[in-house]
């Protein structure tokens, strides 16, 4: 049927500077385990949010 599908998932991402907030749309890269739960980095912020 050729249906497009949006899919959400909360990460535990590593946002080394503070720079992200709730609802940015943001680029992330796997990386070496940080934490427990954190296995992602920030890599760019593409849209803030409003």
């Amino acid at each position: 049927y050729g249906k497009y599908i949006r899919k959400h998932k909360k990460f535990h991402v590593h946002d080394e500077n503070n720079e992200a907030h709730i609802g940015d749309t943001v680029k992330i890269e796997e990386f070496q385990p940080v934490s427990k739960t954190k296995r992602w980095k920030l890599i760019e912020i593409i849209e803030k949010s409003k």
